[in-house]
């Protein structure tokens, strides 16, 4: 391990086998990492034809449902690092058993949190301030889909593991048999035995918790070939967890910046929430789509500096970046092209769909700037960069708070008195202001990564 940064990393010609090892580790991911935005969307699509209240208060539950869950997204992201050097050294028996001190750590923080949620579901989802009617729906979803936050987490950090060991597929045939399930469970609760926005929530804690049980399956066959035990070592877990520390004071930026926007989205009513719940999940799908990038730069660059390859690291970071910002691009046309089609599916609301159609013009002409913006923040994952991400992260959110809060003053003046256009103006103030906040987050990534203090050698960091 190195303790200082090296400097002066050269950058050799790229080679085919650079952007074959990019293709071969995201393609899966990527259809990995749209399972998660596909169940929400799923449900968005079947609660959203219950009605507008139902679909505003699944915005307001899922909302806390995901910040509960992802801000330990760590346990994915910091355990793909460190096993990704591990393997890159040489030692995939280590590797492996930093992965199951993280399948422990997400036992004991999925179990805590899903409690904690359960009991404050309610004044939780009073901090939006939606519609009494619309509150409701959204106390009955977090309830009973509290369940599955320990399935969300194990998912997190067997995943992680996986990645760090190069294999993207498996994760890729577990979100498959869960997306798949959760829309079977889904209509069959929702419209066949007809226990509405509560057995959309109770269809997710199923097919969840049967991800989490096959990916640990794959985990402890691993171990046993590889002579790892599974017992839970607490001090290795503990320094896990202080590992962690600064991609969750990330995530929890991150997270704040979202629900701030859910917050304003509520302040101006049912149906700019209802559309907000709608871009929200299909950006998400969107992000996820990107990420997929993002997920082989992380596994890449770690396994990369743990073999004290530098120049192999800022090669294969150009080529990822020009992966991440086209990605971006035709997911951007892609939008643009389904921007009538995609609000019906959601809703029957006329407004709603208004709403939904007019920001997905936004949404689309952001892509490249996601594109690169989520590879970039893989690559510093990846490094383990997270001290430099987290306070990154905190100064993003302090210069978009004055920016989003700008748009809940502006709230009267934009609904017009509650016109079809004034909710649509509403709705695409909204995904502007989130726009800014990415223009700062790409500006802030494009500093760092354009150094070579972030290159950091070694089995460790």
């Amino acid at each position: 391990m190195r303790d200082e940064p090296p400097q002066g990393a050269t950058e050799p010609a790229e080679t085919p086998s650079q952007h074959r090892e990019v293709l071969r580790l995201a393609l899966p991911a990527f259809l990995a990492l749209v399972a998660e935005p596909l169940f929400l969307l799923a449900d968005s699509a079947i609660v959203g034809h219950l009605g507008t209240p139902q679909l505003a208060g699944l915005g307001v539950a899922s909302a806390m449902l995901l910040t509960a869950a992802n801000i330990f997204v760590f346990l994915a992201y910091g355990t793909t690092s460190v096993v990704a050097r591990q393997l890159g050294a040489g030692n995939k028996g280590g590797a492996i058993a930093a992965g199951v001190d993280g399948v422990w750590l997400a036992v004991g923080l999925g179990a805590v949190t899903a409690v904690l949620v359960a009991v404050l579901a309610e004044p939780l989802c009073r901090l939006f301030g939606a519609s009494p009617e619309a509150l409701g729906h959204a106390v009955t979803y977090l309830r009973i889909s509290a369940i599955s936050i320990p399935a969300m987490l194990v998912v997190l950090a067997t995943t992680g593991v996986l990645r760090g060991l190069q294999d993207t597929k498996t994760p890729l045939a577990a979100s498959a048999l869960g997306f798949t399930s959760n829309i079977a469970l889904n209509l069959l609760f929702v419209y066949g035995f007809g226990w509405g926005i509560g057995g959309s929530a109770l269809g997710t804690v199923i097919a969840q918790t049967g991800m989490a049980a096959a990916l640990v399956a794959v985990l402890m066959r691993q171990a046993r070939v590889h002579d790892v035990t599974l017992r839970a070592h607490p001090g290795r877990i503990l320094g896990a967890a202080r590992t962690g520390i600064p991609l969750l004071v990330r995530t929890l930026a991150l997270r704040a910046v979202l629900l701030v926007t859910t917050w304003v989205a509520a302040r101006l009513g049912d149906v700019p929430l209802a559309a907000y719940q709608v871009l929200a999940t299909i950006w998400s799908f969107l992000v996820f789509a990107l990420d997929a990038i993002a997920i082989a730069a992380q596994a890449i660059t770690g396994k990369a500096l743990g073999a004290d390859d530098l120049a192999r690291t800022r090669s294969a970071t150009t080529v990822m970046i020009r992966w991440g910002v086209l990605g971006g691009i035709v997911l951007g046309v892609v939008v643009l092209l389904l921007r009538t089609v995609l609000p019906p599916l959601f809703t029957p609301d006329p407004d709603v769909q208004a709403g939904i159609a007019a920001a997905l013009v936004i949404v689309a002409l952001s892509q490249p700037l996601s594109g690169y913006v989520f590879v970039i923040d893989g690559v510093l994952i990846g490094a383990g960069d997270g001290r430099w991400l987290a306070f990154a992260m905190l100064a993003n959110l302090v210069a978009y708070l004055p920016v989003i809060l700008g748009v809940a003053l502006m709230g009267d003046w934009l609904l017009e008195g509650g016109s079809r256009q004034g909710m649509t103006n509403a709705v695409m103030w909204l995904w502007f202001a989130f726009t800014v906040f990415m223009g700062i987050r790409a500006m802030l990534m494009w500093a760092r990564v354009r150094t070579d203090r972030w290159m950091v050698t070694g089995a460790t960091r």
